[in-house]
């Protein structure tokens, strides 16, 4: 008997039974449905492909959702003016004072300092990238009733604000050690970017003695 069985179809029942397959082999013939039939498994390296091509199409995907919402972003952004120091039409930032003591507080306790930030330039002074340098730390600024968010140290936000040439704006620098429990003097920082071009980084310090 021939050992090497071999399978083919025969053209006379795929007429009949088009599910049927003949078996042929040394002195015998026989039928059998195709499923039946031994099946072939996936190989390992298949599975491995597969996946590998599912995990790199949905990252393609993430970058793709991605890049547009940072896009979004951007294009959402307000438009900062930008000017030269030797530019007649500028604006000119000013502040009545970049340091306040806070004095004695408990690490439960929440004070504030306020400051005074000026346009004395002819040009709008663009105020944006607010940002403090601990997270017990933040800013507000309020601008003709207009008050902004939080802004803490790892801020974010498209958020700008314009001050009219002769028009101030306020500056609210909150402390709040119980988010950073510490004891002992304490300086925290408001850090404030605008569009002067010699006065691009405004600095607001408060200082406080935690109990």
């Amino acid at each position: 008997m021939n050992l090497h069985h071999h399978y083919w179809i025969s053209s006379q029942n795929l007429n009949k039974r088009p599910d049927k397959i003949a078996l042929k082999g040394g002195n015998y013939m026989k039928y059998r449905y195709r499923q039946d039939l031994p099946k072939k498994s996936l190989s390992t390296d298949k599975i491995i492909f597969l996946i590998i091509g599912g995990l790199t199409f949905l990252a393609l995907v993430l970058i793709f959702i991605f890049s547009v919402s940072e896009q979004k972003q951007i294009n959402g952004a307000v438009k900062i003016a930008s000017y030269n120091t030797n530019d007649q039409a500028k604006p000119e930032a000013a502040a009545d004072s970049t340091f306040s003591d806070l004095g004695s507080m408990k690490v439960n306790e929440e004070k504030a300092a306020q400051f005074t930030i000026e346009n004395k330039g002819n040009k709008p002074l663009q105020l944006f990238k607010v940002s403090s340098s601990c997270g017990c730390t933040v800013g507000i600024i309020t601008i003709d009733g207009n008050i902004s968010p939080e802004f803490g140290m790892h801020n974010n936000s498209n958020w700008s604000g314009e001050i009219l040439p002769g028009k101030t704006a306020s500056l609210s620098v909150i402390y709040r050690p119980y988010i950073m429990p510490v004891k002992g003097p304490v300086t925290r920082d408001v850090f404030v970017t605008t569009n002067d071009p010699e006065n691009k980084l405004l600095t607001f310090t408060v200082k406080a003695d935690v109990e």
